[in-house]
């Protein structure tokens, strides 16, 4: 390995564990926020209109904002910065950020307008046969489709740190939002009910791009009422963004179908589904965004050097970390879900009912986490490499067949006399185990090789060990599954994490072997 590819490595090892531990908090945050919010509503019907409704203002910000921020605005903004032209850099940033304020806040009024036809037609028809349900799902739609656009903008903002190599604060943002909802949960819903949560939203979209403010202003962020589209550098976002918008619509598109057939399932569903898969995401932010968002400015600059091998070499070793951690989480959390689920939540409003919806279908959505998380570095390494196609087209083809699963899944499910909303979560994690593979064997190709025998060594290492943890979490619920949740979830999971850790060690492992060599150069340099 070159000098110039290990001290890369050892910058996104540094950035990625900054990031982690932002994410992790923010990520505790957001599972107090989930404890609170089903103690207060639980599997609710109002809990189901606020989800569903919530998903609109998501889906708005993904398409736009996401769609240009993740793919298209940070390989150019970050090339404009390494050739030096810093002045096109923040035209870039200005101009962006102008169109997406734009375009959200328009198409945030135009769906305000036709509120009521989305739900009934599109969005939730389940809920036609309750006309309260429907009322409430477009009055708490109007409220939160604003955040959208304020989203949008902290976006904007969150790709120029990283691109500047900033990511400490812009990983902390999503603690803010999740705080703005513990506001609306714990001071607004008591008298507002589930408006209260509504508003939460709007507070938290507003704290999550406030934060990032004075880092951006150290900066030295400048701005340009413009929308550029005469700028060079603006064209290629636009060009970059194109066929991304076309893979984040098909990726919606699954969440509607499962909101759609969620509510033509037994009451709970739609909040069943969405509860599970935050849940699955929380360790996914954790493991993969933290290394991908640390590792994606250093790709796109090495790629602006057009260093390949220090590309082949920076994504090999990001792979192999996120595969050393998602398997063993992915393991746990299928393994440990019922005692997670009724530790977290199963009080007040949440009861043994809902631990059961939310429980079955975190079975099928941790069945996919490995996959999430490794995609989640291979789409950012083919944005860095101003490829947006490649992974569109990808995603655009298993996420159809998501689709297709959905139905088939829950219809099967059905059959078998299980709960179908499972069917859902299963038709995901199968459909980006899928994507997963097509982008691993495509960019193999496009790099001529990727270090594969390093990463699958790995790789195999991490599912024996994940092995040996599976039958001794076995051996402990046979034992003690029965007693309190708090006794079976906290005990198994810092059993599972020691059993895999020494696994980890008596394996060689080599990213453990690294982290062991660093705490032993700390601990002889201070004592």
């Amino acid at each position: 390995m070159s000098a110039a590819s290990s001290a890369a490595n050892r910058q996104i090892a540094r950035a990625a564990g900054l990031v982690m531990a932002a994410f992790v908090f923010s990520q505790l945050a957001g599972l107090a926020r989930q404890v609170l919010v089903a103690n207060a509503f639980g599997t609710s019907p109002e809990m189901d209109a606020f989800n569903a409704a919530n998903r609109v203002a998501e889906t708005l910000f993904n398409l736009i904002a996401g769609g240009a921020l993740g793919s298209a605005f940070i390989p150019t903004f970050t090339a404009l910065l390494t050739r030096g032209d810093e002045e096109e850099a923040w035209q870039l940033a200005s101009a962006v950020g102008n169109w997406v304020l734009l375009v959200l806040s328009t198409l945030s009024a135009l769906t305000a307008v036709f509120a009521p036809q989305v739900v009934r037609h599109i969005l939730a028809p389940g809920f036609a046969a309750d006309p309260q349900q429907v009322a409430l799902t477009v009055r708490l739609m109007r409220l939160m489709l604003p955040s959208s656009a304020i989203f949008g903008l902290s976006g904007l903002v969150m790709g120029i740190l990283n691109s500047k190599q900033v990511f400490f604060i812009p990983a902390l943002t999503p603690a803010m939002y999740q705080i703005g909802l513990i506001f609306g949960v714990l001071t607004l819903a008591p008298r507002m009910g589930i408006y209260g949560l509504a508003w939460g939203v709007l507070l938290g979209a507003a704290g999550h791009l406030l934060l990032q403010v004075p880092a951006l202003l150290k900066q030295g962020g400048r701005y340009w009422p413009i929308l550029g589209v005469r700028l060079k550098s603006v064209r290629e976002v636009m060009r970059l963004m194109a066929p991304r918008l076309l893979g984040v619509a098909v990726v919606q598109l699954n969440f509607w179908v499962n909101i759609r057939l969620a509510s033509q399932m037994p009451e709970g569903s739609v909040t069943g589904v969405t509860f599970a898969f935050m849940l699955m995401l929380m360790p996914q932010a954790a493991i993969a965004q933290s290394i991908a968002t640390a590792a994606m400015p250093t790709l796109a600059a090495q790629y602006a050097r057009q260093a390949l091998d220090e590309v082949r070499t920076s994504l090999a070793a990001s792979l192999r970390g996120v595969l050393l951690l998602s398997i063993p989480a992915s393991v746990g959390l299928m393994i440990l879900r019922r005692p997670v689920v009724a530790l977290l939540y199963q009080r007040g409003e949440f009861t043994a009912r809902s631990t059961e919806l939310v429980a079955w279908a975190l079975l099928w959505y941790a069945a996919g986490l490995v996959g999430h998380s490794v995609m989640e570095i291979l789409a950012r390494a083919f944005y860095a490499l101003h490829d947006t196609r490649t992974p569109v087209m990808v995603g655009a083809a298993a996420m159809s067949l998501n689709v297709v699963f959905s139905f088939a899944f829950a219809a099967l499910f059905r059959r078998l006399g299980w709960m179908p909303h499972g069917g859902l979560a299963l038709a995901n994690s199968l459909a980006t185990a899928l994507e997963t593979t097509g982008l691993l064997l495509l960019m193999r190709r496009r790099l001529g090789g990727l270090q594969g025998g390093e990463i699958w060594r790995g790789a195999l290492k991490a599912l024996l060990a994940a092995a040996v943890m599976a039958l001794t979490l076995g051996g402990f619920l046979t034992r003690f599954g029965d007693m309190h949740p708090a006794v079976v979830a906290i005990g198994g999971i810092a059993l599972g994490g020691a059993v895999y850790a020494g696994m980890a060690v008596a394996l060689r492992v080599q990213e453990v072997g690294a982290v062991l060599a660093w705490v032993r150069r700390k601990l002889q340099s201070r004592f």
